[in-house]
C-alpha cells in the first residue's frame, strides 16, 4: 500500500506564492508518475501537473503553465508544487496523486493512489 500526505496549503493574498508538499511512504512504492490535481467547490477534480519519477519530465496544464513549477526529491520520495502568482481562481483543496506504469496521465482514472488534499485559498 502507498500513502501520500500533502501539506502546505493555506491562505495567500492574489499574486502570492505557496508551496506544496506530497510526502510518499510504503513499501510498494515506486511511481512512474506524480502528479497533482486540484477540485473547487462545484467543480469536477482537474489536472494541474506531472512529473515523472525517474527522468523527472514535467508537463503542465495551460492554466498553470509559466507559473506553477513541478519537481521531486527522489530521496525523500517527496513531490512538490511551487506556485507563484496565485490568482483567486486557483482556489481549490489540491491533491497528490500516483501512477504505478508509464504514461502520460492527465485524467483522474489514470492515477492508483491518492492523497487526501489540502486547501489553497487565494484572496482578491
Amino acid at each position: 500500500q502507498v500513502q501520500l500526505v500533502e501539506s502546505g496549503g493555506g491562505l495567500v493574498q492574489a499574486g502570492g506564492s505557496l508551496r506544496l508538499s506530497c510526502a510518499a511512504s510504503g513499501r510498494t512504492f515506486s511511481p512512474a508518475v506524480m502528479g497533482w490535481f486540484r477540485q473547487a467547490p462545484g467543480k469536477e477534480r482537474e489536472f494541474v501537473a506531472y512529473i515523472t519519477w525517474s527522468g523527472g519530465m514535467t508537463y503542465y496544464a495551460d492554466s498553470v503553465k509559466g507559473r506553477f513549477t513541478i519537481s521531486r526529491d527522489n530521496a525523500k520520495n517527496t513531490m512538490y508544487l511551487q506556485m507563484f502568482s496565485l490568482k483567486p481562481e486557483d482556489t481549490a483543496v489540491y491533491y497528490c496523486a500516483s501512477k504505478r506504469a508509464a504514461g502520460s496521465p492527465t485524467r483522474t482514472r489514470e492515477y492508483d493512489y491518492w492523497g487526501q488534499g489540502t486547501q489553497v485559498t487565494v484572496s482578491s
